[in-house]
Order: C-alpha cells, then sequence, then structure tokens
C-alpha cells in the first residue's frame, strides 16, 4: 500500500542499443547485454534530452543496459542511479535468446493478449501477465513512495514499457501503446499516482517514440517497432 497518492511526474526511458536489438535476438535474462557504441552516443544524447526535466532521483532495473544508459544523466545530475527490482524486461523463458520470427510473435503476442485481457496466460517456460504487473507496480510503488510529487527518471525496457502504460495510464487508446514506436533512448512522460487496486491513474503527457537524439534506421528492433507490426509480420 502507498503511504501518499502525491502526483509524480515518471520519466519512462528505454536503453540504449544494444547487440540483441541488431539481431532481434529475445535476451532478457540478467544481466544481458551492454550496449552498442551507436547505444552509448544514444544515452549520451539523454541529458540534453532532459535538460529542462528538474530530476530528483534515477532508478535503473536490474541489466546492464539499463545501467549504462543511465550513467550519463546520473553523471549531468550528480545523483547516483538506484536499482529497483522489478522494472527489468519480461522474461521470454522458454523463448530466451531466440531471434526466429515464430519466437518473436509468440513472445511479443503474449504480451498483447496480456494487455488485451489475458493477464493469467502463462509466457512459455516463465510468468504470467499478472506477475509481471505486480513487480513493476511494486517497484513503481516504491519510486513514488520516495519522491512524492518531484520528478523521477526509469530507465526500463521496450515490452515491459508498452504494457505497464497500456495498463496504468488512463484516457488511453488501448491499442496506442501496440502500434506507436519505441526507439532505444525512447520516452513516455507521465504523470499521476499509481493506485493499490490497479485502477490507471498516470496521464501520458507525451510519447517520445523516437530516439533521445540518434536513431539508427538501419537497425531491426523487435520492441522498439510497432508490436502489432511485428506480430503480424511473415517470414
Amino acid at each position: 500500500m502507498l503511504a501518499t497518492l502525491d502526483v509524480v511526474r515518471l520519466l519512462l526511458i528505454r536503453h540504449g542499443q544494444t547487440p540483441a536489438n541488431l539481431i532481434r535476438s529475445l535476451d532478457t535474462a540478467a544481466p544481458g547485454p551492454g550496449l552498442t557504441d551507436f547505444g552509448q552516443r544514444q544515452a549520451e544524447a539523454v541529458p540534453a534530452t532532459l535538460a529542462g526535466e528538474d530530476i530528483a532521483a534515477i532508478y535503473v532495473s536490474t541489466l546492464a543496459r539499463t545501467h549504462l544508459t543511465a550513467a550519463p544523466l546520473a553523471a549531468a545530475h550528480g545523483l547516483e542511479p538506484v536499482e529497483l527490482p522489478g522494472i527489468h524486461e519480461i522474461e521470454a523463458g522458454d523463448l530466451e535468446k531466440l531471434s526466429d520470427m515464430d519466437s518473436i510473435r509468440r513472445y511479443l503476442g503474449t504480451v498483447v493478449r496480456w494487455g488485451s485481457g489475458e493477464p493469467d496466460l502463462r509466457m512459455p517456460g516463465a510468468f504470467t501477465g499478472t506477475d509481471f504487473m505486480r513487480r513493476f507496480d511494486d517497484s513503481i510503488a516504491r519510486v513514488q513512495a520516495e519522491h512524492p510529487d518531484g520528478t523521477v527518471a526509469v530507465f526500463s525496457h521496450g515490452a515491459a514499457m508498452r504494457l505497464w502504460v497500456r495498463m496504468r495510464v488512463r484516457d488511453i487508446d488501448p491499442d496506442f501503446t501496440v502500434y506507436a514506436d519505441l526507439d532505444n533512448t525512447g520516452m513516455a512522460i507521465m504523470e499521476g499516482v499509481l493506485h493499490p487496486d490497479g485502477r490507471p491513474g498516470f496521464e501520458l503527457i507525451e510519447w517520445r517514440g523516437a530516439a533521445a537524439g540518434l536513431d539508427d534506421v538501419t537497425a531491426e528492433d523487435v520492441t522498439g517497432e510497432p508490436v502489432a507490426e511485428v506480430v503480424a509480420e511473415k517470414d
């Protein structure tokens, strides 16, 4: 339970480009890959993109790519990133490290079905959508409790961000995050509260699907492209 329902400004930021993004690999296990040289340049562009934000804290997931992406912003603000246990990527389970289209469609298709009313469906060899939402909510509840009325940057992952925003933002087209782009270092800017009962309590202020200053248009990216297009893609 939250001790307060004060409004928090949440800058939910996707990590920079990784080698797994380049080959469309479902790489979700810890610690995971680092960044490509291009991904490092994307990370270095984040502080300028958020220059107008009064950031009180920076949070990262358990995966290395978020730590590396957050580092330039942390240095710019003199902050030490805090690792959260629940905002990591949706576990691929039996599909881990696979890159064929059938596996990708099965992974993303499961995520889409979670957001469409089947949260108790299980990812092959992994967890349910209910499990995912619980862990992500628990971490955001901690963020909100520690920084009520503050602005916080939270570095997370593509599929995880798409589903959590879909489920916790009010007055949003339920298909928006399925069809929207979300490049590496793209972000969702939100304001609101996380209700303990799971009711959508955030307003989506801005969805910056484009990268923070840099985008590699030659790269194929499973969770960056509109998910609906990937799920429907044929070999």
